[in-house]
């Protein structure tokens, strides 16, 4: 497996409708009555920053855009200089939405309670479209993340994706609802999505209850023209369809210290194994293992390179 120092290739993520990201830790969460915390913390997030942020620490070079509220924008830019992400974020007036977050230690859960944010305009997108166009280079990876702020249109992620392939990027796809079915409805398909088991029900109108059902979705997701369909599963680890046999990957279970964002995480596996062109078992493995690798941090964050190669080392892969 390559090093995180061989051959990078710098990356671009898109993050629309970022968020403060507010985890309040309790022992035991029960509805109707009053908690004392026993820790807050407070981390710039969204998909794509989440996304940049364990990129970073893998050592892969980072540029980040999409739109932020110039309000409250400080906890970025400090995250962005901390960690060497180019910032190349839109301002617009007003304050990027806050999530809070409840983390049950007693069920080893999380309780998610999404604010709302800033609303943005067919304008604001063109900016962020020609800030791409400034950026993009054939072949970059461009990961498109997370929901919509109010304001933008379902086929946001569908007109980007157009102007991205055009400029010969890999598009990765990392969203949900009508924003994921605008896309993949689109004659411009993303290189790689990434749902998890319910985001693919829901994209698919069915339940998907057993194995076979993912990977037949996910089969066909492919066939459409997706190169690479992976759907993740939580502790049971993630499927990945491409060209050739698909593969099951999964870890262990890990004590985790914080199951937030560990799917993001995943997706920062997939894109830095991407820019080195892993062959699947290498995108399968590197990914799997920088999701079990976050659930061992508080926030957007991995453990030293040498910890996330080793677990890659152990991930236990099967051929479907």
């Amino acid at each position: 497996m390559s090093t995180p120092e061989e051959d990078i290739r710098p990356v671009v993520t898109v993050t629309l409708n970022p968020a403060i990201d507010q985890t309040i830790t309790v022992e035991a969460l029960r509805p109707g009555h009053v908690h004392r915390a026993s820790a807050v913390r407070r981390n710039a997030g969204g998909k794509g920053v989440n996304v940049a942020s364990c990129l970073a620490d893998w050592g892969t070079p980072v540029i980040a855009t999409g739109l932020l509220g110039s309000g409250n924008a400080a906890a970025f830019e400090a995250l962005f200089a901390a960690k060497g992400i180019a910032d190349r974020f839109v301002r617009l007036p007003g304050e990027t939405r806050v999530n809070v977050k409840i983390a049950d230690l007693a069920a080893a859960d999380t309780t998610d309670l999404n604010l709302p944010g800033l609303t943005a305009d067919a304008d604001a997108l063109d900016r962020v479209r020609r800030t791409l166009r400034e950026l993009v280079l054939p072949g970059t990876p461009v990961l498109l993340a997370g929901s919509l702020p109010d304001g933008l249109p379902a086929d946001s992620y569908a007109t980007l994706t157009a102007d991205l392939r055009a400029q010969g990027a890999r598009v990765v796809l990392d969203s949900s609802g009508p924003p994921l079915a605008a896309a993949l409805a689109a004659p411009d398909l993303p290189f790689c999505i990434k749902p998890n088991r319910h985001e693919l029900e829901a994209w698919a109108g069915r339940p998907l209850p057993a194995a076979a059902d993912l990977l037949e979705a996910a089969r066909g997701l492919h066939r459409s023209g997706v190169a690479v369909v992976v759907v993740s599963l939580g502790a049971d680890g993630a499927l990945f369809v491409a060209d050739g046999p698909a593969l099951h990957a999964r870890l262990p279970a890990v004590d985790a210290l914080s199951t937030v964002g560990a799917g993001d995480a995943m997706v920062a596996g997939l894109i830095a194994a991407f820019g080195v062109d892993l062959p699947l078992e290498g995108v399968a493995r590197l990914s799997v293992a920088f999701a079990t690798a976050k659930l061992g941090c508080f926030g957007p964050n991995l453990p030293g390179a040498d910890a996330v190669r080793a677990l890659a080392g152990q991930v236990e892969l099967s051929t479907l």
